[in-house]
């Protein structure tokens, strides 16, 4: 029979292990599930290839506002989508050509895998800061202290958190590339839907990579 103590961990792993399911939830129905979903589905209504990008980005944008101020925090990753949703919004309000807005994420994307690139030579590589939303999910933020405070006195976690973000970035950089290529040659109404699933197997190959090395290098909360 199961102790009151291990039972009252069990649970506690329970929650941990919901609260990233629910984060991880989340993040699919906003960043993939609704533009790629909305995106069709105007299209099918008979809306204009721009305006059905701009209406589900608009819509994406309003949540993660909401979700900002109802936490009172805006994470790495809700203020990357939100710059992508306002740098693409704003280009193809400049340029007024669909194409421009269905590679957005392509070219920021870009962008931010040179600028994680840059975080190698800062005491705050982007792994360092990226995972302090799950890793704030699984264990708490007082746990979440004391993951990052082996950055201070481990130089293997240093060099391990520095590999990642160093594999992060060059795939960023390289998956964009590719996308704004395809973006230019592919049918107007093909791109978001080659573009998604090229982004999900890239995405799907460096997250099997990134569990394997983490697990190995005892880099998990």
């Amino acid at each position: 029979m199961n102790s009151p103590q291990t039972l009252t961990a069990d649970r506690t792993a329970e929650h941990k292990r919901a609260a990233v399911r629910r984060h991880l939830f989340r993040q699919l129905i906003v960043e993939l599930a609704l533009p790629l979903g909305g995106y069709y589905a105007l299209r099918a209504a008979g809306v204009n290839p721009w305006l059905a990008l701009i209406a589900p980005a608009l819509l994406i944008g309003g949540f993660l506002a909401y979700g900002a101020i109802r936490q009172r925090r805006l994470d790495t990753i809700a203020l990357f989508t939100l710059t992508l949703i306002v740098v693409g919004t704003v280009m193809t309000l400049v340029t007024g050509d669909p194409r421009t807005l269905m590679v957005r994420d392509s070219w920021v994307f870009g962008v931010l895998g040179l600028w994680i690139l840059g975080t190698l030579a800062t005491q705050r590589p982007f792994m360092r800061t990226a995972s302090r939303a799950i890793v704030t999910a699984k264990i708490g933020e007082e746990g979440y202290r004391e993951w990052d405070a082996r950055w201070d006195n481990d130089s293997r976690f240093r060099y391990h958190l520095r590999v990642l973000t160093a594999v992060w970035g060059t795939v960023f950089a390289l998956d964009a590339l590719v996308r704004v290529l395809l973006a230019y040659i592919l049918p107007i109404d093909a791109i978001p839907l080659v573009s998604t699933v090229q982004w999900l197997v890239v995405l799907a190959a460096v997250m099997v990579f990134h569990n394997f090395y983490v697990t190995r290098h005892g880099l998990k909360a």
